[in-house]
């Protein structure tokens, strides 16, 4: 007995909370909130002149018959008047509901994103609690009904049941008494709290088993997803997707229906069975009243109106359990990830702007990195200078910890022991979005945005995106003319055949719009270029010539390339060579050639290959 008692007072402490988290998110809804709520409230109170009317006519016509005609006419009238301005007033409801959720729903997007964009550094965002987190929170701005912004409204729309109910406790309390008004009270509030409780069991159902649940929706949404669709065909894999999809889903149902069955059957029979007698207790006491000759026919009306208002309101509300309940379940995943983002973002206090940086040096300093569960470090105590306004290639093997280099550099990560300076200034010193700001890389898995081709490249710098003159030199600059040219609209013309009027374009297409979105950067003030082997699917010759023009374009520049080709940076200004995590050999392409190391070794057997006419192969 004590430890259900526990649960139910931190069932209740979770609850204020929840209605304390609400309370703060109404003033993101603004003037509408508090027009919500006044609306609420009137709609609420309409019935009770409903009550009154239809009560007053039968009492003028039981007790004064004709000579009652009249009154009985008018009172009728008031309460059609009251019922139909309780009609015309219930759409409003519902465009205010939707105008608060756009409205606080925003609110909320705009402070998970800039956790997740700007607050949380990369780690973070791939540990299994956090994805966890995500998303629910994700889910929490999508699903409707999941929204803390209908939360609130689920909220305000409950202004209209409690004064409704309120205004027939308050009735009875006046005809029949105090004792008969908390009797009414009990019936109407435990089984409300009971169903309130059964909805917040299921709400937490969904967030304890976030990943069995993740992983259903990952099934689900891949075996329908029209891009695997080919792939799906060819391999005849439909069975083994619609079988693995049945069975998640049913791993999720039963976890559903074990809660059900524990705290809808008994739970419910206790409810009903406070109902039924709070209400047998209601009407002895009406009962009682009326054979005593304290209530007349309009207090016997109006009594018995009232008392079946709270018969009728431990129920399911439609318009605002689910949401409230499961959109404070969102609101409380979104402001865990800003929690945990706040504390390890990596601003720290007294972060100073970039600046016009680099102007002399980027430098690793015995940078020592490891991912988390690793059993080594990817990067051991490496030491590498990136000369300002030069091309600097990096090559290595797949796994060599390239990309992990540039992660550190972009400031996604931080370095575990060592550091990293610019111009002499560590790294850290500096606000991270700042730093962001001037650095322009092209990924290996670079983002292709459904969005219109000056978007796509606008989105290099977003704040000059309106620049047509800079946009364009960006696009001749990275030799996308040709590709902007071919498009029916031209830079208006969305790149994706999913939506009207849009296009496809091909990897090399593709690959020319990203590198003119890293060129844009340039024109909003980045001064590193990084590239990231965002052409490691081209064949030898294509990515040769790829590199050919970038390095040519981009001379005078600090730039950093990435590759695990061998011979598709030979005009690099300088080329290191990373093994193991630390730089094994570093030099032009002539000396690193005649030293006749690991590069000249593995240069000759790619331009073997070359020769050969087997382009496509690459070194793994």
């Amino acid at each position: 007995m004590t430890a259900r008692w526990n649960r139910l007072a931190r069932w209740w402490l979770g609850r204020c909370r929840g209605w304390q988290e609400i309370i703060r998110m109404l003033p993101a809804a603004g003037p509408a909130a508090v027009a919500a709520i006044t609306l609420n409230l009137i709609v609420g109170v309409l019935p009770l002149g409903f009550m009154i009317g239809t009560s007053v006519a039968i009492e003028r016509v039981t007790s004064a018959g004709r000579a009652g005609w009249s009154t009985a006419l008018a009172a009728v009238g008031l309460a059609v008047a009251a019922l139909l301005l309780q009609t015309v007033l219930s759409p409003f409801q519902a465009a205010f509901t939707e105008l608060i959720s756009r409205r606080v729903d925003g609110v909320c997007a705009r402070g998970l994103m800039r956790a997740t964009l700007t607050d949380a550094p990369a780690d973070l965002l791939e540990e299994p609690d956090m994805l966890n987190l995500l998303g629910d929170a994700r889910r929490g701005l999508v699903e409707y009904y999941n929204t803390p912004g209908s939360a609130v409204a689920g909220m305000i729309t409950l202004v209209a049941r409690y004064a409704q109910l309120a205004a027939a406790v308050v009735i009875t309390g006046i005809l029949l008494g105090p004792a008969a008004a908390l009797v009414i009270a009990v019936a109407a509030m435990v089984p409300r709290m009971g169903h309130r409780v059964l909805q917040a069991r299921y709400s937490r159902l969904r967030t304890d088993s976030a990943s069995v649940l993740r992983r259903a929706f990952y099934i689900a949404d891949t075996g329908s997803e029209p891009a695997f669709g080919p792939e799906i065909r060819v391999l005849g894999t439909l069975p083994w997707w619609r079988e693995r999809s049945g069975k998640d889903s049913a791993a999720w149902q039963r976890l559903v229906w074990r809660v059900r069955r524990r705290n809808a059957v008994w739970p419910f029979a206790v409810y009903s069975l406070v109902t039924l007698t709070s209400g047998a207790l209601a009407l002895v006491m009406l009962r009682d009243a009326f054979g005593r000759g304290g209530l007349g026919v309009l207090g016997l009306s109006l009594a018995l109106q009232a008392l079946l208002v709270p018969l009728r309101f431990g129920s399911y509300f439609p318009e605002s359990d689910v949401q409230t309940e499961d959109g404070m379940r969102g609101r409380g995943a979104m402001l865990a990830v800003e929690r945990a983002a706040a504390r390890r973002s990596l601003t720290r206090p007294g972060a100073v702007g970039a600046g016009r940086i680099p102007r002399s040096r980027v430098t690793f300093e015995q940078v020592t990195f490891r991912y988390p569960g690793g059993s080594r470090p990817v990067l051991d105590q490496l030491d590498l200078t990136l000369p300002a306004g030069t091309s600097t290639a990096i090559v290595g093997l797949n796994g060599a910890g390239k990309t992990t280099l540039v992660k550190l550099l972009s400031r996604l990560h931080e370095p575990a022991s060592g550091r990293i300076t610019v111009d002499g200034t560590p790294l850290g010193s500096f606000d991270p979005r700042s730093w962001q700001r001037r650095l322009a890389v092209i990924h290996q898995d670079y983002v292709r945005y459904e969005l219109d081709a000056a978007a796509n490249i606008g989105l290099g710098a977003p704040s000059r995106m309106g620049d047509q003159e800079a946009l364009a030199r960006a696009v001749e600059w990275a030799g996308a003319s040709d590709v902007i040219a071919a498009l029916p609209d031209g830079l208006s013309t969305v790149l994706s055949s999913r939506y009207p009027g849009g296009v496809d374009l091909s990897g090399g297409q593709w690959q020319r719009i990203a590198l003119a979105r890293a060129l844009f950067a340039v024109e909003g003030g980045a001064s590193v270029l990084v590239l990231d082997e965002p052409t490691a699917q081209l064949d030898v010759r294509a990515e040769v010539a790829f590199f050919d023009r970038f390095l040519e374009l981009t001379r005078g520049l600090t730039t950093l390339v990435i590759s695990h080709r061998f011979s598709t940076v030979r005009r690099a200004d300088q080329i290191v060579v990373l093994d193991g995590g630390r730089i094994t050999e570093r030099g032009t392409h002539a000396s690193l050639m005649t030293a006749g190391g690991t590069y000249a070794e593995l240069f000759e057997l790619q331009a073997r290959r070359f020769a050969d006419e087997s382009p496509s192969e690459e070194l793994s």
